[in-house]
């Protein structure tokens, strides 16, 4: 099966020095990264600025920003069996990038924002994508009901939702602890452990659950 995955933050410029962006370790999406690399499966990682050392046998593409994701999952995304939309992308970014270094002027800054792509939801309505589509949730409050709707809105098959209000995992940490949303109200807890760990599985789940959509 090949697989797309995109893992990481973005980040949106405000002027030469400094950006929007967020907590996003991209651990997760390497860690699935690696593990459908290791299950066998072709895998295409769109990876926003991380710290971690490019994966062996992964053909890795680097963006920035999330129009550059946005372009580069449009560029990338014919001839995958499944998509795993694992990246933090900005929701919004500054209307206006400054060409040179803000000064500290004034006692208040307002800046204007204005929304990024939507990039999962670009999936089936304007990419044209028939695969097995799995979206993220990551939330502080009704997360399973937040998860479900995101996966109606978005055409999503599957949704992997946590809660990152929850200390010790999710946002730049070693663990995480999920619950699968399927169609029709499904759901499937997976226990934390660590990120590599809960790649497998989810990796298993993924495979199985998107076998009719594979080409092998």
């Amino acid at each position: 099966m090949r697989l797309l995955i995109t893992a990481g933050p973005t980040r949106e410029p405000i002027d030469p020095v400094r950006f929007l962006s967020n907590r996003s370790s991209g651990r997760m999406g390497y860690a699935l990264a690696e593990a459908a690399c290791a299950a066998g499966h072709e895998v295409l990682l769109i990876s926003g600025p991380v710290t971690i050392p490019p994966l062996i046998g992964v053909q890795m593409v680097q963006v920035e920003t999330a129009r550059e994701m946005f372009d580069a999952v449009r560029t990338h995304l014919p001839g995958c069996d499944a998509a795993i939309f694992s990246a933090a992308v900005a929701d919004y970014r500054p209307a206006q990038v400054i060409s040179q270094k803000l000064k500290k002027t004034a006692a208040t800054l307002t800046l204007e924002l204005e929304r990024t792509e939507d990039i999962l939801g670009s999936v089936r309505s304007k990419f044209g994508f028939h695969g097995f589509l799995v979206g993220f949730a990551a939330e502080t409050e009704n997360v399973i009901a937040y998860a479900q709707d995101k996966l109606q809105r978005k055409g999503c098959d599957l949704i992997i939702a946590n809660d990152v209000s929850q200390p010790g995992i999710g946002f730049d940490s070693l663990e995480n602890e999920v619950t699968l949303c399927l169609p029709g109200g499904q759901t499937i807890p997976l226990p934390r452990q660590s990120k590599t760990a809960l790649a497998r599985e989810l990796i298993a789940h993924i495979s199985r659950l998107s076998s009719p959509h594979a080409s092998k």
